[in-house]
């Protein structure tokens, strides 16, 4: 009895200290809901590493757009195609460009790597579970975006990498 008692005790002990010093900020999970309420996230979170949990989609046979235009340093940032968004709810197999750039949260990498592969062979790239991404907003590239684009550079989600774990 006496054991058990104290095998209680210890584990109870052991909750309240790893409490202490509360959550990091740094593994903060925002849904993309959360995300997309904001009018402004690359003012409300600057460039701080974030993790963003959603349902992503990637178009690219069907997308309309330029390739980011000649300046590689920022080519990756406004580049319109691939499309990649993170969204909060599935779409569906047949989602078009204009409901995802209106639905979701913009994705770029500085080299396009850190993306899962294609699920499907055509159409737009569904995963089937949410997704976390880690990443950040105004990325310092931003700054060297053309004047049209520059807010929405900044606010373009820069992923670092992502996770199918949702926890």
């Amino acid at each position: 009895m006496a054991l058990v008692l104290g095998l209680g005790l210890f584990v109870y002990f052991m909750l309240t200290v790893g409490s202490l010093g509360g959550v990091r900020p740094d593994l903060t999970e925002y849904s993309v809901g959360e995300i997309l309420a904001e009018q402004d996230p690359a003012v409300r979170h600057g460039s701080a590493e974030l993790r963003i949990v959603g349902w992503y989609a990637a178009l690219s046979g069907a997308c309309v757009g330029d390739s980011g235009g000649v300046d590689p340093l920022v080519a990756w940032l406004q580049r319109e195609c691939p499309l990649r968004v993170l969204l909060p709810q599935q779409p569906s197999e047949t989602v078009t460009q204009a409901v995802l750039l209106k639905n979701g949260l913009r994705l770029a990498a500085p080299n396009g790597q850190p993306f899962p592969p294609r699920a499907q062979p055509g159409g737009a790239n569904l995963q089937l579970e949410q997704l976390i991404f880690t990443g950040h907003f105004d990325d310092a590239a931003a700054h060297g975006c053309v004047p049209d684009r520059l807010v929405r550079c900044q606010n373009t989600f820069v992923v670092s990498t992502y996770d199918g774990q949702v926890r």
